[in-house]
């Protein structure tokens, strides 16, 4: 076979044989970079927008395309749906390829503002917070990861004074959002089947996440179904998946849907403005920028927020909903006096533990690239490798022994370990995703590259140390300032450094020295002084390369009307203001001790109810 320039990847991939590997390497990423510009086409065809619609929704993410599938089922109301950025790009859906798309026009590319205490290996002490500007948002940006955190944490939410969100409450719609593809999951009540989100495992894991899933149960751990009765284990994991590809909210909601002619998207349309009646206080449309020009567009019903922990306060600050004090500072008349962009929470976790193995089982994205088999396994049949999440194969909760006895033995963990089959040596792309300096990089990864290993990220569930979001300016198309605040309660350390004991110990199990496990003992440059390996220096360690999960909630905060720090109430809406609702992670009142992704969409499913009934 002779290999032409028109030949597609896969075809490529067949004559490897025939060409030099710095060809190959050329001919790979050129392909790449082909596909990066070529669209998905899961959203509506743009069509000439109305000056009115029934519903305006904001933030074509996660909880944005699940809402706007679910109103748009009822043919007489009108629904638009407004995101900053467009289509995602082919490749996003190549599951192992999760990193690449961070840092590129499809992430917003959010820094927090330097850290005293964390981030302290990374460039000005400053965390990188990825976000999705694409449809889809975040779900095309994420890990994958299908968690839906622990009973009590809804049950916790309840109890604070929102009724409607106890685990009870909320399991239907998580239920309701899922089709469960897990074998032997299909029939459990905690499970549905046939909803829009496919929930399966990944099709390959390496023999190492065997050996990671094997290492727990020989701690006594259970084999288990995080996402079941019970959290506390060992699992390989459950994925937002579907037929070995990543299926985002704009897969899972927004194509079943595409063809409704009462559903219009809005792309590359930055909304600036909330339309709010000062003598009302109901809001009545949004401003929005697009290509250089200010368009206004009306809601009749509801101007629903979307647009995510950063955005949505960000947008109701600049429309005169939020702390007075911070309003006047900007010069922001005062509509409504709200604790908006107050309570952000997130999950963190250290993200330098990886051991070097004796045998050639990870996941190395270089090898990756020159491997013909596994780019046919997955061009072909979507199997092998390339259907990792970002390379993350398993995950373990357990409580820590910080724990009081009685939290550990009611079935609510505080740490989280996943599990990932290679190390940041082997997978470069995440030095530059995660904005670890080159000098630390080079001092702790890179002498071991090339020898195969693996890696955990001890995550902190319940983080303690609360931040802030505030604007920058009066301008919208500023950046606001984001602060973290990580580790301002030390405790948060504390848990984080358990997890890592836990992990080494883990490590010199039968299981995992059947491949010659060792912890790579290369310092962090400024940890060394503390000694490698003692518990002081995984103090320093945590606090040099720390690395969000992604988790950013709690900015509009759900509570009952007594709660001073409330933005939203147990309906969504905001109060004092008529016709506006907030949908998506900032309401949040703590974050679930898990990933948000499945959070986010039983939010938007059972917000789709409850704007249903308020407005039928």
């Amino acid at each position: 076979m002779r290999c032409t320039p028109g030949l597609t990847t896969v075809l490529l991939a067949a004559c490897l044989t025939t060409i030099t590997e710095g060809t190959w390497e050329r001919i790979l990423e050129r392909k790449f970079n082909h596909f990066m510009k070529k669209k998905t086409n899961y959203s509506p065809p743009e069509r000439r927008l109305k000056g009115e619609y029934d519903f305006v929704i904001v933030g074509a993410g996660t909880a944005g395309c699940t809402l706007a599938a679910r109103l748009s089922e009822y043919s007489w109301w009108s629904v638009l749906l407004i995101e900053a950025g467009t289509d995602a790009s082919v490749l996003t859906d190549v599951p192992i390829l999760a990193a690449y798309f961070q840092l590129t026009d499809s992430d917003w590319s959010y820094k927090t503002e330097p850290q005293r205490g964390a981030c302290l290996a990374m460039e000005g002490s400053r965390c990188n917070w990825p976000r999705g500007k694409v449809i889809g948002g975040s779900s095309v940006l994420n890990y994958m990861v299908y968690t839906r955190g622990n009973a009590k944490d809804y049950d916790a939410w309840a109890e604070a004074g929102n009724q409607g969100w106890s685990y009870q409450d909320v399991l239907p719609y998580f239920r309701k959002a899922e089709d469960m593809q897990v074998p032997g999951l299909g029939n459990s009540p905690y499970h549905g089947r046939g909803g829009p989100v496919t929930v399966s495992h990944p099709r390959y894991h390496t023999p190492l996440a065997a050996a990671f899933v094997a290492s727990g149960i020989e701690k006594g751990y259970p084999l288990n179904d995080y996402n079941g009765p019970y959290q506390t284990g060992f699992s390989f994991l459950q994925g937002s998946l579907r037929n070995g590809e990543r299926c985002s909210s704009a897969r899972a909601y927004l194509e079943p849907a595409k063809r409704r002619t009462n559903l219009d998207v809005k792309r590359e349309a930055t909304v600036t403005k909330i339309l709010i009646s000062p003598s009302t206080k109901r809001a009545y449309g949004v401003e929005y920028i697009h290509k250089g020009r200010t368009y206004t567009v009306r809601a009749k019903k509801e101007v629903i927020l979307s647009a995510g922990t950063i955005n949505t306060p960000q947008l109701l600050m600049l429309s005169g909903i939020g702390p007075q004090e911070h309003l006047r500072q900007m010069g922001i008349p005062v509509l409504q006096n709200l604790r908006v962009g107050d309570n952000l929470q997130d999950h963190i976790a250290m993200g330098g533990l990886s051991f070097l193995v004796n045998q050639s089982v990870s996941l190395d994205s270089q090898r990756l690239q020159r491997d013909t088999s596994s780019l046919l396994q997955y061009y072909i049949h979507k199997t092998g490798p390339f259907t990792v999440p970002g390379g993350v194969e398993a995950i373990a909760f357990f409580g820590t022994k910080r724990q009081p006895q009685s939290l550990r033995m009611s079935d609510y963990p505080d740490i989280e370990l996943f599990f990932l089959g290679g190390t940041l040596a082997q997978q470069e792309m995440l030095r530059k995703a995660f904005g670890i300096r080159e000098d630390v990089f080079n001092a702790v990864f890179k002498p071991v590259k090339g020898i195969d290993g693996w890696m955990v990220f001890p995550m902190l569930l319940r983080p303690k140390s609360k931040g802030w979001i505030r604007l920058k300016s009066r301008n919208p198309l500023d950046k606001p300032l984001v602060d973290p605040n990580y580790f301002a309660d030390p405790e948060d350390v504390e848990i984080i450094v358990d997890g890592i004991m836990a992990t080494i110990d883990l490590s010199r199990t039968r299981s995992l020295q059947y491949f010659g496990s060792v912890l790579n003992t290369l310092p962090i440059p400024a940890c060394a002084p503390y000694g490698f390996g003692t518990r002081d220096y995984w103090r320093c360690a945590t606090r040099q390369i720390t690395l969000t999960i992604y988790h950013h909630t709690g900015t509009a905060k759900m509570g009952p009307i007594w709660d001073s720090t409330a933005v939203v109430n147990e309906r969504l809406k905001v109060y004092g203001v008529g016709g506006l609702r907030v949908v998506d992670a900032s309401i949040m009142p703590n974050v679930p001790s898990g990933h948000t992704n499945a959070p986010v969409y039983m939010i938007a499913e059972k917000a789709a109810d409850m704007i249903k009934q308020d407005n039928y």
